[in-house]
């Protein structure tokens, strides 16, 4: 069997799949009677989450997102000291057998983690991250701008 073939990288990896208006959380089974959990996307939801995260001993976290909810989850677990890896849901779904709902999807995640068979995407680092966004939201300032100065001409 090919499970028996691989060998456990990460034993304390957890999956997250990602979602707008809810994250399926899954931990390695035995962590807790309940190893796959459904968290809302407030504050004080993504607060639970991380502190469940740490109360079932999880030190790896792997997610897949495809849009930009991923930020603040990413955000949030990374400053409670966990090493967090966002990856490419295209990796996940190439593999044969992918579940598809979202509960089992992030099980799928955590297994393909604990096995070392996801790969981080790139993220620069925390000065390039600010940057980049002080950068942006100038771009938006002057676009808005222009956009203000066709209509002065109107009034």
């Amino acid at each position: 069997m090919l499970a028996d073939a691989l060998q456990v990288c990460h034993p304390h990896a957890a999956g997250i799949d990602i979602g707008e208006a809810e994250h399926w959380v899954a931990v390695p089974p035995g962590r807790d009677p309940q190893p796959v959990r459904r968290f809302g996307t407030c504050t004080a939801d993504l607060d639970a989450l991380a502190d469940w995260l740490i109360d079932c001993g999880v030190t790896t976290v792997a997610m897949a997102s495809t849009g930009v909810y991923w930020i603040p989850v990413f955000a949030l677990l990374e400053a409670r000291g966990l090493e967090v890896l966002l990856i490419d849901p295209r990796q996940a779904t190439r593999a044969p057998g992918r579940p598809k709902t979202d509960r089992l999807d992030c099980k799928w995640l955590q297994r393909l983690h604990a096995y070392g068979l996801l790969a981080a995407a790139f993220r620069p680092a925390e000065q390039v991250c600010v940057l980049r966004s002080s950068l942006r939201h100038r771009q938006m300032l002057l676009t808005y701008g222009a956009h203000h100065m066709q209509h002065m001409p109107k009034a």
